[in-house]
């Protein structure tokens, strides 16, 4: 049993976090942070790679930074039916 908030905070961060994806809901995340161009030519990339349809892939989240570029996070499937 969790003594402090700390110890608590950091055992659900342990539980949350399995092998790169969020325990529980079985996605696969990625953030970038790239340059507009860049991003778009990544975010591209990425559904090309993860087919929308076969990967439920997505952005997540995206926002622009104070110098321009984009941190934006994509979510995927591990696997293809």
């Amino acid at each position: 049993m969790a003594d402090r908030p700390r110890d608590l905070a950091e055992r659900m961060a342990r539980r949350r976090k399995v092998g790169g994806k969020q325990a529980g809901d079985g996605y696969l995340r990625e953030t970038f942070t790239l340059p507009r161009a860049a991003a778009r030519a990544r975010a591209e990339a990425f559904f090309a790679r993860y087919p929308k349809a076969g990967y439920m892939s997505v952005v997540e989240s995206w926002r622009e930074l104070p110098g321009g570029d984009i941190e934006f996070t994509m979510r995927r499937l591990p696997s293809a039916d």
